[in-house]
């Protein structure tokens, strides 16, 4: 006769901690730990690793690329400063041209203008020199009538206007 499950003695506890059972427990939980162990061993480790060591590689490799670039940004910093201070040194180069040039032809138009200011001066000093000589010459022709008109009204004879003329422009050019 087949036993029911109300035949069967039920006794008190957790099956797990029957005793009757051990050897059963144990050979599946050998078996289970195998089967963990070469599952986790042949297909999951082995993916982790890869992983891992894909992640490494990236990560070695992307600082790498880093210092790459940090070298480059600094040479590319060294050489803008570079054209920098260069551009510095031609603009400086060409404001110094620039005023030497200006101070040339500042020389230049100022002996310019001295020449102007000299050729002015002859021709101011020569019109002065004819002038002064018309003065002159107006003065000894007025020297000569007032001369003659003078010794006309003092002398009663005859006069010799040349002899008059003659002392008059002596005293004049004295």
């Amino acid at each position: 006769m087949a036993k029911t499950p109300s035949d069967v003695p039920v006794e008190p506890g957790m099956p797990q901690l029957d005793f009757t059972t051990f050897p059963n427990q144990m050979f599946w939980l050998f078996v289970t730990i195998v089967a963990i162990y070469f599952v986790l061993s042949k297909i999951a480790l082995p993916r982790i690793g890869a992983v891992l060591s894909d992640r490494q590689d990236t990560i070695e490799h992307d600082l790498a690329r880093a210092e790459e670039l940090k070298q480059m940004a600094e040479d590319a910093e060294k050489a803008y400063n570079k054209a920098l201070a260069d551009a510095r040194i031609e603009a400086n180069n060409i404001i110094n041209d620039t005023k030497l040039e200006m101070k040339a032809e500042l020389g230049r138009k100022i002996a310019d203008a001295d020449l102007q200011i000299a050729e002015r001066a002859k021709e101011s000093e020569q019109k002065l020199n004819d002038i002064k000589a018309k003065a002159k010459s107006s003065i000894l022709d007025v020297a000569n009538e007032i001369a003659i008109d003078i010794v006309v009204k003092v002398s009663p004879g005859p006069i010799d206007e040349k002899l008059i003329m003659k002392s008059v422009s002596q005293k004049v050019t004295e």
